[in-house]
């Protein structure tokens, strides 16, 4: 080859798996990674022009990719009512208060970002905005989007009361005489769709360029957004998107989940398809395609409605009738998958619980049955709590298990809203990801964000240790579920961009593909594994461009 455009020296490199490649040097031009060689010839590619990056031990990998996240939500979140880094009730309603008396003039007050571990029960009720807002309604979501907290205003508005029922996919909080409390969990927050605002779509473009710019400076160039089309609770990104490609500013590569919707059947898949026809002959199909179906199997563990094999506990350990939910009868979702399947459409399944996990690959099994192998590379999101028996069946259907490592540790929601009320020894199967790697099940990783911190490093810090920094908690599920560093950095990198459909140019630092790259200070694999979560990105760099530093990178004259 000629003259690099960019040369990065001075430190190991992750390939996308393995260990690290050291004594090497990566030559970058055109956008493109054009050779990997032996440091000692590094001089050879350099150039007037050549950027030469000395990465002065810091590690080079491909960059992240979050196999399933909701930017432009988290993005408006952003910009709204944000209540993500509340510290309790207390400081969450004063955030309230004073994002009301900055904004006089909001019809509605619209955010989120609570924590359900922050008030009893995980429920907040309506007289602790009332106090704050009493004049106006209150409409924000729980940190994992799954419920609703609302003040007696919006309950008004909405004409709920007491003899109003609980929805099929949904459950309303109440008090003594059922009076609606203020906390609607899953589908009762589609009850406030016909009176809250529609959402803004100028707002719906400054969350994703706001979000771009947070995903980046952590080391993220691509991801699965895991709710296009969606319901009124969360926004459609699709036309901020394709706004942000004709102004030229979606840097990223993004791939979109169309939201299955619950209520309808599989008439869904002609009109999934022809919206993923006609979004490709509009846009590139390298920088956003919408070829994956987003079908939501059941809830979450925290409000009971995580659809699990054996019954929920009440508060005093007495076994209970409610096993969670099956928001699509698993009929539907066997037959919408094999349809899907067959379109060439992806799947993204939200499989929480045990349940939830039989019955996605169940369907998944279906579609093979009927369809023979196809490269639909389907994956199950979540994935808490998945019996023993379901673990090969992932390698046995070809089905990616898509890991929010971040959640696989002990704290304060799991310990205290969730563990108590699961069958005894539910705690040995959360969140198996060693018995997968065993198992040779094909990893991706995601974060989920804004429902949680969206930092790769974080992520991979408690997928390698199970438990946070600063933990005093044994692993959680036991030391035989973590994961070694290269097999959780391969998930967030090659992992996450074969299940983009990306793995041809991205993923991995290859000749040829794109220089979409992360370099990560100190080197994590330098690191004691309690001390992970100390690697920070310094810089980002999709397609050979720096679209992120953190500070100024060390140059080199080795001409």
């Amino acid at each position: 080859m000629g003259v690099a455009e960019v040369l990065f020296v001075g430190g190991p490199v992750f390939v996308g798996e393995g260990r690290p490649l050291t004594g090497v040097a990566v030559a970058v031009t055109g956008g493109r990674i054009a050779a990997i060689v032996p440091e000692g010839e590094a001089s050879t590619l350099v150039g007037d022009g050549t950027r030469v990056v000395d990465l002065d031990g810091a590690l080079l990998a491909p960059g992240f990719q979050d196999a399933h996240v909701h930017p432009v939500s988290g993005g408006m979140e952003l910009l709204q009512c944000n209540l993500t880094g509340a510290a309790d009730a207390a400081d969450a309603v004063a955030r309230i208060k004073a994002y009301a008396d900055a904004n006089p003039d909001e019809p509605w007050i619209l955010g989120g970002g609570w924590s359900m571990d922050h008030f009893p029960g995980g429920a907040p009720v309506r007289g602790l905005l009332d106090e704050v807002v009493p004049d106006r309604p209150v409409l924000l979501l729980s940190r994992d989007h799954h419920s609703t907290w609302v003040n007696s205003a919006a309950i008004r508005l909405a004409g709920i009361d007491a003899s109003t029922p609980d929805p099929e996919d949904g459950r309303i909080e109440r008090e003594a005489d059922g009076t609606p409390a203020g906390t609607f969990h899953e589908g009762a927050g589609e009850m406030f769709a016909a009176v809250r605002p529609d959402h803004d779509p100028e707002l719906a473009y400054r969350g994703l360029l706001a979000a771009q710019d947070e995903l980046i400076a952590l080391g993220i160039t691509g991801w699965q957004d895991a709710a296009v089309g969606a319901s009124s609770i969360i926004a459609d990104p699709l036309d901020a998107y394709e706004r942000a490609i004709r102004d030229g500013v979606l840097r990223v590569h993004v791939v979109g989940a169309q939201w299955w919707e619950r209520d309808a059947g599989v008439e869904q898949v002609e009109r999934m398809t022809a919206r993923r026809d006609e979004l490709a002959s509009r846009v590139p199909a390298d920088r956003l395609t919408i070829s994956t179906t987003k079908i939501m199997v059941d809830g979450v563990a925290e409000n009971q409605t995580a659809a699990m094999l054996t019954p929920y506990k009440d508060p005093h350990g007495h076994v209970t009738g409610n096993s969670g939910l099956s928001f699509v009868d698993p009929a539907v979702v066997r037959a919408a998958v094999t349809a899907l399947d067959a379109a060439g459409m992806q799947v993204h399944f939200h499989a929480l619980g045990d349940r939830a996990v039989r019955e996605a690959l169940d369907a998944v099994q279906a579609a093979r049955d009927a369809n023979g192998p196809s490269d639909g590379r389907h994956h199950l999101a979540h994935l808490q709590v998945v019996d023993a028996a379901e673990v090969p069946r992932f390698v046995h259907t070809d089905a990616v298990a898509n890991l929010q490592a971040l959640w696989a540790t002990h704290e304060t929601q799991l310990d205290e809203l969730t563990l108590p009320f699961l069958r005894d020894g539910a705690e040995e199967r959360h969140y198996p990801f060693g018995d997968f790697a065993r198992a040779g099940v094909r990893l991706a990783a995601g974060s989920d964000w804004p429902v949680s911190s969206a930092d790769p490093m974080d992520a991979i810090h408690i997928a390698v240790t199970r438990a946070y920094p600063g933990s005093e908690s044994a692993p959680l599920g036991g030391a035989h579920q973590r994961l070694d560093l290269e097999t959780a950095l391969a998930a967030y990198t090659s992992g996450s961009a074969y299940v983009n459909h990306r793995d041809h140019d991205t993923g991995w630092v290859r000749e040829g593909y794109l220089a979409n790259l992360v370099v990560l200070s100190p080197d994590p694999f330098s690191l004691p594994s309690e001390d992970i979560h100390l690697a920070t990105v310094d810089s980002t760099w999709i397609e050979g461009a720096a679209v992120y530093e953190r500070t100024t990178a060390t140059e080199r004259d080795l001409a």
